[in-house]
């Protein structure tokens, strides 16, 4: 699970810390804070997109599988068009069968029965639902990190100008007197 970034409520305290020196390096830790979490960020993004892609894909073949197996019960042949290559079809029978094959991906390709197949496929439909789920949630927990990383980055660096023009102020009223 990840862990949250504090929110910096008072920034004279958070600057007297010892490992916030200057408030160059403090910036410099929260921009490391941002980056961090904008790189969580893209990497949840793209799991993001490729679940979106393969649960249609799960679900369309889990509808399949449903057919066949409602065709092996009919004993009717199953009359279908199938993709040999981009843009290339192939017109077939097939027999009932009980048997059915499913690419599992890195090319590889098992021979299950259509109740094995068909848990495997329930299964997998599931669990890309709830990895869809969980992906979403850590996307918000990330956008308030990275909120609240900006704000504290915000906070820090007006209390630094805050603080140049007191001293500059201070040295000004100095050499005036």
């Amino acid at each position: 699970m990840l862990t949250g970034v504090f929110f910096v409520d008072d920034v004279d305290m958070y600057m007297k810390q010892p490992e916030n020196e200057t408030a160059d390096i403090a910036l410099q830790k929260l921009d490391e804070q941002h980056k961090k979490y904008k790189f969580m960020e893209v990497n949840l993004m793209q799991k993001k997109k490729r679940l979106k892609q393969q649960v249609p894909d799960i679900k369309q073949t889990l509808d399949i599988l449903r057919h066949v197996k409602k065709k092996k019960e009919s004993e009717e042949s199953l009359s279908t068009r199938f993709l040999l290559a981009d843009q290339l079809y192939c017109q077939a029978d097939v027999p009932p069968t009980d048997r059915v094959c499913l690419w599992l991906g890195a090319n590889v390709m098992l021979e299950y029965s259509t109740g094995e197949a068909e848990t495997l496929l329930a299964k997998n439909h599931q669990a890309a639902n709830e990895s869809l789920a969980q992906i979403e949630e850590d996307l918000d927990f990330i956008r308030d990190q990275y909120t609240t990383t900006e704000v504290n980055m915000a906070r820090v660096y007006n209390w630094d100008v805050k603080r140049r023009q007191a001293l500059a102020g201070t040295a000004a009223s100095a050499s005036a007197s």
